[in-house]
């Protein structure tokens, strides 16, 4: 890692103990913590995020998660496997995350809501927004070495 990215990386501790505080926050906040796997790790392939690919698939496996799942969440829409809760997440998860080229289209927010909540929704949301953050920050800081995350126990 250069000086460079070490400095930014940190030289603000109270922002990145803010963003550790929204984490534990997404973690507690009662959505299936196999959902927040997917999330993340679809909102990782798609900001091209190795050590948070890393992570999130062996989080996920730790979890109980299947290989074949995991193998086809890039093509989620044309795989049999994922319930309509998972797909409206992910199709959401696409939207935020890809925001800046079609904005979060209506059609998208709809097909969530029928599936969530409005206060599901609404953790969703900063769900996606978390990863997004981290995915942002260990690509601009450097992350560590991809392959190097330890799974948590489930």
């Amino acid at each position: 890692m250069s000086e460079a990215r070490t400095l930014l990386f940190g030289s603000w501790p109270e922002g990145y103990q803010a963003l550790q505080r929204l984490s534990v926050l997404v973690r507690g906040s009662g959505l299936d913590p196999a959902l927040l796997e997917l999330v993340k790790m679809r909102a990782s392939q798609i900001n091209g995020c190795a050590y948070c690919i890393d992570m999130h698939s062996k989080d996920a496996r730790a979890a109980g998660e299947t290989e074949q799942r995991l193998y086809a969440l890039s093509a989620w829409r044309e795989a049999p496997f994922f319930t309509d809760r998972e797909r409206g997440a992910l199709a959401l998860t696409e939207a935020v995350t890809l925001v800046a080229q079609a904005h979060a289209p209506q059609a998208v927010i709809d097909e969530a809501a029928s599936v969530f909540t409005p206060e599901e929704l609404t953790k969703l949301v900063y769900l996606i927004i978390e990863i997004n953050a981290w995915n942002r920050l260990a690509i601009t800081v450097g992350a560590p070495e991809p392959g190097t995350y330890e799974a948590k126990a489930p």
